[in-house]
């Protein structure tokens, strides 16, 4: 702790365009346009104003990349941790193969290692996708924590909002029917705990994104952007009520933020369908900075490799069993 305050972490997922085009069914995805050299500088030059150090999951893909390499270097260089997101971004890892995972896993593994030097220790799946297979490759690399899990019951529904503004195939929506998790995921914990994996005594530890206790609702930072649309000051309101509600049920949130947060229709014509992103640039840095002033206010900041270090050694995590749905 410092100043009293007690511990929290932050995050970003670095998706890249191609991968929110890819999402939503645009055939251009596959020339793999870029827009981090746009994001990525803005992202550092405010976490460095902000005195924040933050971890940054990133795709493969980008890394193997050479356009990206200067802007996914300056990330390592600033001083952040970066994790692995996948190699391909594709958010039904559910479906996948041991074989097939671990190759996902290698690969970025690599590309990252070789563009900044960081071995990856962290991993979150793409569309919070997860399962035990995935689960047990994350084991046998020797990764020290997942941060996949998105506890909320509103997955359902924010997947049925997906797919009446894609443009997506049966086949593509067949994949992705389990995107952004199910019903049951409303019953795991807000708090971060072990899994326990069969082999792996240590176990595995999981930081959920955090969702309001009690409520399950989410609020991550895209989620704010969203509310902000229909009322600034009720979005600053909801995000305090979160943070109470951390406090009074002894929740240390792990908060999660993505590219477009920082990023308007302003900035690229090409995401207009995605939600918030008709605001202009410079408007949603205003609020995130609000956002992040009320986060960094009640909590100590780090990065998600630190936090689960520290959570670790606190050693009264609780251990759950993987149960997943496959199909």
């Amino acid at each position: 702790m410092t100043n009293n305050k007690p511990l929290a972490s932050l995050s970003l997922d670095l998706d890249n365009q191609w991968s929110y085009m890819k999402t939503h069914g645009d055939p251009d995805w596959e020339s793999f346009p870029s827009y981090l050299d746009i994001v990525v500088p803005r992202v550092l030059e405010f976490l460095e104003k902000n005195n924040l150090k933050i971890t940054f999951f990133i795709v493969g893909q980008d890394a193997a990349l050479q356009k990206n390499h200067d802007a996914i270097r300056s990330i390592q260089q600033a001083g952040h941790e970066i994790g692995n997101h996948s190699f391909n971004h594709e958010p039904w890892l559910h479906l996948y193969t041991e074989q097939q995972i671990n190759a996902e896993l290698s690969r970025t593994e690599e590309e990252i290692e070789r563009v900044t030097g960081q071995k990856t220790i962290g991993f979150r799946g793409p569309g919070y996708s997860l399962s035990n297979s995935v689960l047990r490759v994350l084991s046998q690399r020797g990764y020290q924590y997942d941060a996949s899990t998105l506890p909320t019951y509103l997955g359902p529904l924010a997947r049925a909002y997906y797919f009446m503004t894609t443009r997506l195939s049966p086949e593509e929506k067949a994949n992705r029917k389990l995107l952004f998790g199910t019903l049951r995921d409303g019953t795991r914990p807000v708090k971060a705990y072990k899994w326990h994996i069969e082999g792996f005594p240590a176990g595995l530890i999981e930081i959920p994104v955090t969702t309001m206790p009690i409520l399950k609702t989410p609020f991550h930072i895209s989620y704010i952007l969203y509310l902000s649309k229909f009322s600034p000051v009720v979005a600053r309101m909801y995000f305090r009520m979160a943070m109470s509600l951390c406090r009074l049920n002894n929740v240390a949130p792990s908060l999660l933020m993505h590219p477009l947060v920082f990023l308007g229709g302003d900035d690229i014509k090409e995401l207009s369908f995605f939600p918030a992103m008709r605001l202009p640039g410079q408007k949603k840095l205003e609020l995130v900075s609000k956002i992040l002033n009320i986060y960094s206010m009640r909590y100590k900041l780090v990065p998600l490799s630190e936090y689960a270090r520290l959570i670790y050694q606190e050693n009264h995590l609780q251990t759950i069993e993987p149960k997943f749905r496959s199909v």
